[in-house]
């Protein structure tokens, strides 16, 4: 079954209804269950979910924020319950939230829907709805946010960063400036739970795009007020500033302790076979030689072609370690060249680069062929 089938699927169509009508007997399960059904097979994961969503508009007896009591009745008695096994929940519950934005985002429902949307977040995620209050009405909702980053619920309070967060996939822009979230993030960051900590990874990783400084600045707060474990901290600026290494900024090497100049010298590739096939492993091995200690993030690169001009480069990491001066390492990697759901890889030239601290050290050409 796909992977969309699975998350919302005729038997969890089926179950919404059942529970929908469990405290709505007036609700029309039969005609709402078997609209969605009809259209179910040519829709992707998103678009079952608006569809649910509408269908719930359509069949319950009463509407705004009176139908959202509905819903709300509806769910189980708590996540687990429910059957929610992960901290983003279920997708049999996305339509809920779609509904609040799609039916009660308005000024006079503005309170009781951020309520309803709080609660519905334990069930699953209410990220995507969220987005819609903030583009509408940006100020009165990150102010309702910022009351979430206390919330017992670890689920709540990972909504006030994930919710806000500048680029965040899938979902619509919000007119708010990249560090608008921060005052979210500065209580967020000493969180007990990882999956909160994460959010507030990605969400300064999002702000890094656009204005790598104030990540930095922001980094640098926390580091100096020693809040944040180590090694919590540690996690939350690798991965915020993740893109940032793999275009080789040196700044973000630096803060990490990585510097930007590493005192090594590699040897020349030396790649198994210069003609590989689609489907096929890539395997590579270089000597690394350091002249002074120094702690060393290496990337290898990879080039290939495309059906433009235009090549692609996806860059990935080697090795992390620290050496002593005058200590050789071997680097090797075998890397399976396969085509993904998203990039369709072609037969032509490709080229590999070692990458030392964001620095390069030597390219290699081979040839891929078709399978």
């Amino acid at each position: 079954m796909a992977e969309k089938e699975h998350a919302l699927s005729e038997t969890r169509i089926r179950r919404i209804a059942t529970e929908v009508s469990a405290v709505c007997p007036a609700f029309d399960a039969e005609a709402f269950t078997n609209e969605v059904l009809a259209d179910l097979p040519r829709l992707g994961l998103k678009e079952r979910i608006t569809r649910t969503s509408e269908a719930l508009g359509t069949h319950l007896p009463v509407t705004g924020m009176k139908a959202v009591d509905v819903l709300l009745r509806s769910l189980p008695a708590t996540p687990d319950m429910a059957g929610v096994e992960s901290d983003f929940g279920l997708y049999i519950y996305a339509p809920h939230s779609a509904f609040v934005a799609g039916h009660c985002r308005t000024r006079e429902d503005l309170e009781p829907a951020l309520d309803a949307l709080r609660r519905m977040t334990s069930y699953f995620s209410a990220e995507d709805a969220m987005r819609y209050f903030l583009r509408d009405f940006p100020e009165e909702t990150l102010k309702v946010i910022e009351t979430w980053t206390g919330d017992p619920d670890h689920r709540v309070r990972r909504l006030a960063s994930e919710s806000t967060r500048p680029r965040l996939p899938w979902s619509v822009n919000i007119p708010l400036e990249p560090g608008a979230g921060l005052p979210v993030l500065d209580r967020l960051c000493d969180d007990p739970s990882r999956f909160v900590r994460q959010s507030v990874a990605n969400h300064l990783h999002d702000i890094a795009e656009d204005d790598l400084a104030l990540v930095l600045d922001t980094l640098s707060r926390w580091r100096e007020a020693g809040r944040v474990k180590q090694t919590d901290f540690d996690f939350i600026a690798r991965q915020a500033l993740r893109t940032r290494l793999k275009k080789g900024d040196d700044a973000a090497y630096e803060f990490l302790g990585y510097p930007s100049n590493p005192p090594v010298e590699l040897s020349s590739i030396r790649l198994e076979h210069t003609q590989v096939r689609i489907g096929d492993t890539l395997s590579f091995t270089a000597d690394l030689t350091a002249a002074a200690a120094s702690k060393l993030r290496v990337n290898y690169v990879i080039s290939s072609p495309t059906k433009t001009a235009k090549r692609r480069v996806k860059v990935y990491v080697l090795k992390t370690t620290e050496v002593e001066a005058g200590q050789t390492i071997t680097l090797s990697k075998r890397h399976c060249l396969r085509s993904t759901a998203t990039v369709a890889l072609m037969p032509g030239s490709y080229t590999l680069e070692l990458q030392v601290n964001g620095r390069g050290f030597g390219t290699e050409e081979f040839q891929v062929l078709a399978a």
